[in-house]
């Protein structure tokens, strides 16, 4: 059993678990902690794999709005990322993005950041296309 994320802000009610990653040496920094940069590919990732839910189409990430690290990630901690939809445009997703660290050692669960990614769907050409439609690919 896991202890619940120690945040103060309360998780998605309509989230659900985009990616689950163990992290690796390879991943980190001089401090032994993993990369923000690497944790941001991730969150870019999860916001891939919800958008896909919406259609079938080539996904291309337009934005990734503020992300703040709460806590550090460590070599051996599993990360979480949880999605949901926020908002469904013509052509685009925003996907709110709860990021948790599961430590290695002790099994507590911290959260880590939280973002928002707007993901647009394009066709072949990169051209901005209603997600609606039967798939692209």
């Amino acid at each position: 059993m896991t202890n619940p994320p120690s945040t103060s802000e309360p998780a998605h009610p309509d989230r659900s678990l985009a990616l689950r990653v163990s992290t690796l040496p390879r991943d980190t920094n001089h401090y032994g902690t993993i990369f923000g940069g690497v944790i941001l590919s991730y969150i870019d990732q999860a916001g891939a794999v919800e958008a896909r839910k919406q259609g079938r189409h080539r996904w291309v990430t337009a934005a990734i709005d503020r992300v703040e690290f709460r806590a550090p990630v460590r070599v051996g901690d599993v990360v979480n990322l949880f999605t949901a939809p926020v908002r469904l445009g013509t052509k685009s997703v925003t996907i709110a993005v709860q990021v948790e660290a599961e430590r290695f050692t002790t099994g507590e669960i911290v959260r880590v950041t939280d973002a928002t990614v707007t993901m647009v769907a394009v066709d072949e050409k990169g051209a901005p296309i209603p997600f609606r439609m039967p798939s692209t690919l």
